[in-house]
């Protein structure tokens, strides 16, 4: 009897758990993910609408005379475009892309297009990948776009290398939108690894932004490399935070919302802790810019604000359920949001009319860029994230001299895809080995002989 009575008591316990849990998930705005954050400083997202006009150009045939230009057009001098590939140049191994020379910014700029829903070589550099399938620099990286990456280094490293040498103080942007923005990442982590294919350029020039990214880098890759990929999402964007196989995002394109759900409510199940844990799982490369431009039970858009961060636990985990998910990975309404919330910041930033207090916050941001860099890979050692420890002189950091021991040590490396990578895998091995121990519960943990270095 107590048995029978004992049943309607757990049905009413379980159905407040599932209600409770939907009601957070309805619940669960954009907002949410990133209102911790700081907010961003002008100065360091003011190349981001000009970028994405730059990546709508490429679907241009001639910018002389465009068809789809944005009000105010493109920003683009013709005559400082360099080379423009096609489908037809680059047979499908990669995204079409441009390659800019742009002097009013003292830029070296590489703007890749997004994915073509008619090309079907968009769809193979898609479906090329599994999980664990690809290992790069001790992390694990999407296969199909690290390879379109490695496609695109090679037809244009000696270019590159020239306008590298012959423009000693410009920087060199690698930017795209979303099968591009992963191309981008990719491309600039292979460069970072192999900066004597383009003239030994110091990793602070080297920088990329990846716009409505996918999901395409571990988790110790996407924070280490966080002082040169920069990620841009607009509001509720559905694919940088789900981390469905993007091969099954665009098998099942046509149910895309039914898989959103359903990957919903697998994510929600599985404990943050676990996902941290695991080293195939795939997240949004870099630093992320987060721009918010509508709040919960308000109708409309909102004066846009951007926060920026480099999070590790909590990095977009959660799909919003919102039916501006697939319009905000639009790249015509993130140019004209981000360029709104640009026009903002300068509105309220008064010292932009005064150069002395410009350079001082320049410094600023910098500065705070490098304590939130540092601050990251320091959470990502305490969460146990694996492979995520490095010593600054390995990847680099704003040190002058972190910048040169990392520039030697790109310079030992062989080409992109060679056979002494896997030598590179053998001495981090060996370093990890040489500064952790295993402790009962199987965790790595720092030797004594160096918690006081």
């Amino acid at each position: 009897m107590s048995i029978i009575c004992g049943l309607p008591l757990v049905e009413c316990v379980y159905c407040l758990a599932c209600a409770r849990w939907a009601w957070k998930r309805c619940l669960h705005t954009a907002g949410h993910d990133s209102e911790t954050w700081g907010l961003a400083a002008p100065e360091e997202f003011e190349p981001v609408p000009r970028l994405c006009r730059y990546i709508l150009a490429v679907y241009e045939d001639d910018l002389r005379h465009p068809l789809w230009a944005p009000p105010g057009g493109y920003g683009i001098n013709p005559d400082w475009l360099l080379l423009k590939k096609t489908y037809k140049d680059t047979q499908g191994r990669a995204p079409p892309y441009i390659l800019y020379l742009d002097h009013d910014h003292a830029d070296i700029v590489l703007a890749i297009r997004g994915l073509n829903m008619a090309k079907e070589s968009d769809y193979a550099v898609l479906l090329d990948n599994s999980l664990g399938k690809r290992k790069f620099d001790g992390g694990y990286v999407h296969n199909g776009l690290l390879k379109a990456a490695g496609w695109v280094l090679d037809a244009e490293c000696e270019f590159l290398r020239e306008l590298v040498e012959k423009h000693p103080n410009y920087t060199l942007t690698f930017a795209g939108h979303s099968l591009g923005a992963g191309v981008a990442a990719m491309l600039t982590m292979v460069v970072v690894q192999n900066r004597d294919r383009v003239g030994n350029i110091e990793r602070r020039r080297v920088r990329c932004y990846a716009i409505a990214p996918a999901r395409c880098i571990s988790l110790n890759l996407a924070v280490r490399y966080a002082d040169v990929i920069n990620s841009v999402v607009l509001q509720d964007d559905f694919l940088p935070r789900t981390a469905t196989p993007l091969e099954d995002i665009f098998k099942s394109l046509f149910c895309l919302p039914c898989l959103l759900c359903l990957r919903c409510m697998k994510d929600t199940c599985i404990p943050e802790e676990k996902m941290l844990k695991d080293p195939r799982r795939l997240y949004a490369p870099g630093r992320l810019y987060h721009i918010v431009e509508r709040k919960p039970f308000r109708m409309g858009r909102f004066p846009p604000v951007v926060r920026t961060a480099v999070p590790v636990d909590g990095r977009f985990e959660h799909i919003v359920l919102s039916c501006n998910a697939t319009s905000d990975h639009a790249i015509i309404w993130i140019e004209r949001e981000a360029q709104r919330a640009l026009d903002l910041m300068l509105e309220k930033d008064h010292t932009m009319e005064i150069p002395a207090k410009q350079t001082m916050e320049r410094q600023q941001t910098l500065t705070r860029h490098s304590e939130e860099y540092r601050a990251a890979l320091q959470r990502a050692k305490t969460l146990d994230v694996p492979h995520a420890y490095t010593p600054p002189s390995q990847y680099g950091t704003f040190d002058e001299q972190d910048e040169e021991e990392s520039l030697r040590r790109s310079e030992a490396g062989s080409s992109f895809g060679s056979s002494n990578r896997s030598k590179t895998n053998e001495t981090w091995d060996e370093l990890i080995e040489r500064l952790f121990d295993k402790d009962e519960s199987g965790h790595m943990v720092l030797k004594k002989s160096h918690r006081n270095d």
